[in-house]
């Protein structure tokens, strides 16, 4: 996980700089598969709720912290997650709203959006939809979402994607955070160093 403000402020910044660089070479491919029963507009729809959420959230101060982690933000949403049908329909509509010219949608989302954290310290109290945040822990959950976007849109349009150092440091970080918290470092230590595969539906989220 990110050690100070800055690096999880420079963290989402190379997320999304990864992300509209990989949009960018979807091409005229935007109604082919993405993800699930996603099309690749709605999963780059999706994604760019990455950019949403940390604007309409700030938008909604809360009162009080109830998500004291970024880790715990997971936690609290896997139920959300779990009915599967309105984030489906949610990246959709996402993916609706970019309009004629993706591309240049997303890219203007993401400019708009990093000038806005560029205003803020980290402190700032938002709400979220598991419940109120400081801004420091709920941002490092935008990029963990824009990395693994990214690849699934690299996947699905048959790109390699380069996920620069600091945002995979921190995805990374917190999927050994997760897997810790729920007794799954054993699995996952054993795959990543060549010692088997992972188990079907293995998955720290």
């Amino acid at each position: 996980m990110p050690s100070s403000w800055d690096d999880a402020r420079l963290a989402y910044a190379e997320a999304s700089a990864c992300f509209v660089d990989t949009a960018a070479l979807v091409g005229d491919r935007w109604e082919e598969p993405g993800l699930g029963e996603w099309d690749v507009r709605a999963l780059v729809g999706h994604t760019s709720r990455s950019f949403v959420t940390v604007e309409s959230y700030l938008a909604q101060p809360a009162k009080a912290v109830a998500v004291g982690s970024t880790a715990d933000y997971y936690r609290a949403t896997r139920e959300m997650a779990a009915t599967g049908a309105g984030v489906a329909e949610r990246g959709r509509e996402a993916g609706r709203a970019l309009g004629q010219d993706p591309l240049s949608s997303v890219s203007a989302l993401a400019t708009r959006v990093l000038e806005l954290v560029g205003t803020t310290d980290g402190t700032e109290l938002l709400t979220t939809i598991a419940g109120g945040m400081r801004l420091s822990d709920y941002l490092p959950t935008r990029t963990f979402e824009l990395v693994v976007h990214t690849l699934d849109l690299g996947r699905a349009i048959d790109v390699a994607v380069d996920v620069p150092a600091l945002p995979a440091a921190t995805v990374l970080g917190l999927v050994s955070e997760l897997a810790i918290g729920d007794g799954l470092a054993g699995p996952l230590v054993l795959a990543a160093t060549g010692r088997g595969g992972l188990p079907d539906g293995f998955t720290v989220l």
